[in-house]
């Protein structure tokens, strides 16, 4: 099939977009913590599913103790820390915002990546990141939202958190999938992480019961069921298609395409005021973010 890759990472924007707004919704009447705990438990039994069918057992038990080590530590981060502070900055500034300050992700993966990997960061990169976070303060700083959203500063500094968190998160990735490492087993162990510390966070201070209270909350377990398909399980994979099967840099553009899908929704869905320089705004961070994987 022609352009499976790049219809796979329009997909992958798509999935993200509505899993954001399915959090979103989620965390205003349950609270963020019980959306990051709740999804977790929903994406872990539909991996162990999902693996069982693909690979006879529920749980990669062979992955070795090095292999689970770099990938546990990567689930932990991302989506225990990463995704909790993630998940406060949708209740505080909203999907479409805290989608934008995501795209710093791709800034502090070059960072990073300059770190630890020795990877080159060129003027032509550091061009691109200048771009980028040029784009997200032009839409931060607006008047506009400043009105629309009263706790904005706190709900940034948590939304930048959750792209850190997922930069660092890859970063332990990348050393868990070396030599082939099945993509959809590595996933399984960082869910299975993250689950695990969050389990163990809310048991021991006593909030396991209250957090799991949301269920009781047949609409906004509605959205979060929604929302751990789109993302952890659904998401994930049509990524792992996009990355397969099209060029990195063009899958990764398209895959960032979020905030844009969230500007006609944050606008029609949420009422927010949406105007000519968040779009602007939006579309020169996306332009930075996407010209980091071609220079």
């Amino acid at each position: 099939m022609h352009y499976a890759g790049e219809s796979a990472a329009l997909l992958t924007s798509v999935c993200w977009a509505l899993n954001s707004v399915c959090f979103t919704l989620a965390g205003r009447r349950v609270g963020s913590a019980s959306v990051n705990l709740i999804r977790l438990l929903m994406a872990w039994g539909l991996l162990v599913l999902l693996h069982l069918a693909l690979y006879g057992q529920p749980f990669p038990w062979a992955a070795g103790s090095v292999r689970l080590g770099w990938l546990g530590a990567s689930g932990l981060i991302g989506f225990a820390v990463g995704d909790a502070v993630l998940f406060e900055a949708f209740v505080l500034i909203g999907a479409r915002l805290a989608m934008l300050l995501m795209t710093l992700s791709p800034v502090f993966s070059a960072l990073l990546a300059w770190g630890f990997l020795g990877q080159t960061l060129n003027a032509p990169k550091l061009l691109a990141m200048g771009v980028t976070l040029g784009g997200i303060a032009w839409v931060v700083w607006d008047g506009g939202d400043r009105e629309a959203h009263p706790h904005l500063w706190r709900g940034v500094l948590l939304g930048i958190g959750g792209a850190l968190g997922q930069s660092v998160g890859l970063l332990f990735s990348l050393k868990g999938l070396a030599g082939g490492f099945p993509p959809i087993s590595a996933n399984l162990i960082r869910v299975s992480a993250g689950l695990g510390a969050l389990l163990l966070y809310f048991g021991a201070s006593g909030r396991l019961r209250g957090t799991l209270g949301g269920l009781r909350d047949t609409w906004a377990t509605a959205a979060i069921g929604l929302g751990a398909v789109t993302g952890p399980v659904l998401g994930v994979v049509l990524s792992l298609v996009a990355i397969a099967k099209a060029p990195m840099g063009v899958a990764a553009t398209l895959m960032s395409l979020s905030p844009v899908i969230l500007l006609p929704v944050s606008h029609f869905g949420f009422r927010e005021k949406v105007g000519g320089h968040a779009i602007l705004g939006t579309l020169l961070a996306l332009a930075g973010a996407a010209a980091l994987f071609f220079v």
